[in-house]
């Protein structure tokens, strides 16, 4: 085991707690703002994919379909029932690019993360590193999203701009599962499973485009066990103004599975770092 792995492996001192390692985090993400200092418009290209699927299907399809009735009895349009969804989208595909696609070529290729061990910060602090990285790109999406919300009228409760907070609690969910699943991603070919069998079905099957209700009992019950199934009804929720049980529900289970993903995450790292 090499110097760098052992003191890596150390525990931390007592005195190191989560503010320190959130504080010395910090310069993880001053190393990736330096980065992309030239290169802000890739940051912002996933913000396009769900603004599309806004407007081609939202507006498009919401033509022929009409309005959508809410779970309070309210009739809204299709854009805005569709808006919440890709809302949430958004904010899981920021964290998504950062944490799965940069993380694993800064693993793998570059080896960043070996040059970030030779100094005071950890494995911890890497992980916390990237996850506020990704957190940032996220919310970016999400503030450009609810400006174009507001821009188009689908704006139905004051208790919209509540998703902004809970989006970064979607994007921190996210995030920790991207690192989880990039720290067991061995080659490039490995990328088809995580986007193409989890969050391509995801996206797809998740209450984004049509009421849980129109699927047959055996897709509704696998809808209810993705994390973005209830990151979409938790943010449709105060899109429009409901905000009972089953948001409660929803905002539970996205802090279970972040935290679990999380522990996940930091263990795995762990072990693919110290060598």
């Amino acid at each position: 085991m090499t110097a760098i792995a052992r003191r890596a492996a150390a525990p931390p001192p007592a005195s190191t707690g989560i503010v320190a390692s959130l504080l010395r985090s910090r310069r993880l993400v001053q190393r990736n703002l330096l980065v992309y200092k030239r290169g802000w418009m890739v940051i912002f290209s996933g913000f396009f994919e769900p603004l599309f699927y806004l407007l081609g299907i939202g507006y498009g399809l919401g033509t022929l379909v009409g309005g959508v009735e809410l779970a309070d009895g309210r009739t809204v349009s299709y854009a805005a029932f569709v808006a919440p969804a890709l809302l949430a989208t958004a904010s899981m595909n920021g964290a998504i690019a950062e944490s799965i696609f940069n993380v694993f070529f800064k693993l793998n290729f570059s080896r960043t993360y070996d040059a970030i061990l030779a100094t005071p910060l950890g494995i911890r602090e890497i992980a916390i590193g990237e996850m506020l990285w990704s957190l940032f790109r996220g919310t970016l999406y999400v503030f450009a999203f609810v400006l174009v919300m507001i821009g188009m009228g689908l704006v139905i409760s004051p208790m919209l701009f509540f998703v902004i907070p809970v989006s970064i609690l979607i994007g921190a969910a996210f995030s920790a599962a991207g690192l989880a699943t990039t720290a067991y991603l061995r080659t490039v070919q490995d990328f088809d499973l995580p986007m193409g069998v989890v969050v391509m079905p995801m996206f797809l099957f998740s209450g984004t485009f049509f009421p849980i209700s129109v699927y047959p009992q055996v897709i509704q019950l696998f809808m209810e066990l993705t994390p973005l199934f209830h990151a979409v009804g938790l943010l449709r929720g105060l899109a429009v103004g409901i905000f009972g049980l089953h948001e409660l529900w929803d905002l539970a289970y996205m802090v279970v599975f972040a935290s679990i993903a999380l522990w996940i995450a930091l263990n795995r790292l762990e072990q693919r770092l110290i060598k």
